[in-house]
């Protein structure tokens, strides 16, 4: 007996519905829907509710018919072919709201489909249905709208994230608004997309107008002026289809892009992390789907890289955000020719002379830091006072000292600041072990064992009040003695341990050593 495997039609579209997280996805949806009816308008308005918000999308497209709204509704039934929506997932996101209203005209007949409750309706295992009502009107007046009543999803529209800008740069980088067809000239209509958000929203303008093309920063061959010589540096590399032959068969890769600097990449009207939006880009539909930066050597950063190809053989996740047939033959050679594309964009003499200019300034720029950290270091030296900043200092203070007070009798033998016992130093003729601290608060801070220590260097004490401290609790099970008077202090643990105190600032100054109360 045969028997057929069943589909839980309910949690199908309930999965599916919930693939979609970003609520941008709705734009993104209705864009590749209206250009597909080949609209040469579309107008989206969105407005907050307390629980939701409402989205209207209006288009002139041709319309739909009773065919094409069984599509719109059903799951895997689209008319599509080989674009972005042939298997009917993306409208589906629709479906996470109160009510879906379609209204559209198609050659002389109006359609109006209304769904009621569908995400509730999902989350109690029910199966939405939708009705639908047909008129007659005039002919030549096609379009189709519709309502989303109470769209909701886990990020939500909130006005404060939710703005103008966030938009335009969404439509630019993720939608059909940021497509690169019109860089082949095999689809020159334009589709003008307007978006209106009520002031809860944004009210910092009142819509936001574009187009569905992608245009690039514009050329830059020669390097700028300056400490950023590079940075504005841009070479377009034009459109190129290239016919790519695969174990079952042959398809048409489409790769068009740009090498540019930092100051060049900022004007693009990137969504996200910045640094996660250049590379390369596979594409379908001309839309970005995934980067494949692996593509690139080694040798060279992808951030500098910004190229689409397109193809219209890889195939799509449900949410349509990554490519699923990466283990086909026709995935690995798109692969293969890109690769072999980018490697000569990397030989292009422009390419290696723009690397070299970021090169150059790279080490312009560190030559003047180190200009600049000289002439503060120098006049450091120069100036009447001495005050180190690390312990390094602090030897080169006690170095000085030496100098000008040979009675001292001191040098430094060894030094390794990795060791708890940093510093060697001979004093009159006597190898002694030291550790070297810009305050002798510090020795005690920093844990150090004090049973090894014959010289404790320091620039100053430090705060008398801790000192005092360490005297009145201990140290480590210890007792602490202090003798700054006679410029030291005893640690007796067990053993009895005399620690010699080398105060820097004093040595340099010759004052009076500071005195802590016995």
């Amino acid at each position: 007996m045969k028997k057929s495997p069943k589909v839980n039609e309910v949690n199908e579209f309930l999965e599916i519905a919930s693939d979609f997280e970003d609520p941008l996805e709705v734009l993104r949806e209705s864009l590749s829907n209206s250009y597909d009816a080949e609209a040469t308008e579309v107008q989206i308005s969105i407005y907050t509710r307390p629980s939701g918000s409402d989205i209207i999308i209006e288009d002139d497209g041709h319309g739909m018919d009773e065919r094409d709204l069984e599509s719109f509704f059903d799951l895997g039934n689209s008319q599509k072919t080989d674009s972005i929506g042939y298997k009917g997932h993306g409208t589906k996101i629709f479906y996470k709201s109160d009510r879906i209203e379609v209204t559209s005209r198609h050659d002389g007949t109006s359609y109006r489909a209304v769904m009621d409750e569908p995400w509730e309706k999902l989350n109690r295992k029910e199966l939405p249905e939708y009705e639908l009502t047909k008129n007659t009107v005039r002919s030549g007046n096609s379009g189709t709208k519709i309502k989303i009543t109470n769209f909701r999803s886990g990020k939500g529209f909130e006005a404060e994230s939710f703005t103008y800008n966030k938009i335009h740069h969404y439509l630019k980088w993720k939608t059909i608004a940021g497509s690169t067809a019109h860089f082949f000239g095999d689809d020159e209509r334009e589709m003008e997309i307007t978006v209106t958000l009520d002031d809860d929203i944004d009210d910092t303008r009142d819509k936001l107008v574009t187009n569905n093309r992608l245009e690039f920063p514009s050329e830059q061959l020669e390097p700028s002026d300056g400490m950023y010589p590079a940075e504005r540096m841009c070479k377009h590399y034009p459109a190129k289809e290239i016919d790519v032959e695969y174990e079952n068969g042959e398809t048409t890769l489409q790769i068009v892009g740009l090498v540019g600097g930092k100051k060049t990449r900022n004007e693009f009207p990137t969504y996200g992390r910045h640094s996660a939006q250049f590379g390369i880009w596979l594409a379908k539909d001309h839309i970005k789907v995934e980067r494949l930066n692996e593509a690139i050597s080694h040798d060279n950063e992808y951030i500098h890289f910004f190229f689409v190809a397109n193809c219209q053989d890889i195939e799509l996740s449900a949410n349509r955000e990554t490519i699923r047939n990466k283990s086909s033959s026709v995935y690995q050679a798109i692969n293969k020719e890109i690769e072999y594309y980018l490697s000569k964009v990397t030989q292009d003499p422009w390419f290696k002379s723009y690397l070299e200019k970021r090169k150059e300034g790279k080490h312009q720029r560190k030559t003047a830091k180190q200009q600049s950290s000289l002439k503060k270091r120098r006049e450091k030296v120069e100036s009447d006072g001495f005050t180190p900043e690390n312990t390094a200092e602090v030897l080169i203070g006690l170095e000085r000292a030496d100098r000008n007070n040979h009675s001292l009798s001191l040098s430094v033998e060894d030094h390794d600041p990795t060791a708890d016992v940093d510093t060697i130093i001979r004093q009159n003729g006597r190898l002694r072990n030291a550790t070297v601290n810009t305050r002798l608060t510090d020795l005690f801070e920093n844990d150090a064992p004090l049973e090894n220590i014959d010289v404790a260097i320091c620039w100053d004490l430090g705060d008398p009040a801790e000192l005092k401290e360490y005297e009145r609790t201990g140290y480590f099970g210890g007792e602490v003695e202090l003798h700054l008077s006679n410029g030291g202090f005893e640690y007796r643990n067990g053993d009895s341990q005399y620690i010699d105190i080398l105060q820097v600032d004093e040595l340099l100054t010759e004052p009076t050593a500071t005195k802590l109360d016995d």
